[in-house]
């Protein structure tokens, strides 16, 4: 009964972009912390960016820093990711994460217990 759907994944080049865009259902979507999390083959799931219920603290994985940016849209439902400058080294899986919210500043992916099904995001070189 409790849905978390991710999209806008696909093919770009090297400098390009890309927004990822994610919702839920059975869940009230204002009382949860979201995050954005990767994963490549052979390669451990990684927090991508994490924002907390009301939007006001942030979190991003170094190598994204200046280049990604989280927001939401709580009175649309709607998590999302704008990724710019695209590295190939950002190949990955993404999956769009939720939790119930907290106080704790973490982006661990193991925190979070409701998971999309992923959107593949290849940027080329």
């Amino acid at each position: 009964q409790v849905q978390v759907v991710e999209s806008g994944g696909g093919l770009v080049q090297a400098g390009g972009s890309l927004r990822l865009s994610c919702t839920t259902s059975g869940l009230r979507f204002d009382d949860l912390d979201m995050g954005w999390f990767r994963q490549a083959p052979g390669k451990e799931r990684e927090g991508v960016s994490c924002i907390n219920w009301g939007g006001g603290r942030t979190f991003y994985q170094d190598s994204v820093k200046g280049r990604f940016t989280i927001s939401r849209d709580n009175a649309k439902n709607t998590l999302y990711l704008q990724m710019n400058s695209l590295k190939p080294e950002d190949t990955a899986m993404y999956y769009c994460a939720a939790r119930r919210s907290w106080n704790t500043p973490t982006c661990a992916p193991g925190t979070y217990g409701y998971w999309g099904q992923g959107t593949q995001v290849t940027v080329s070189s």
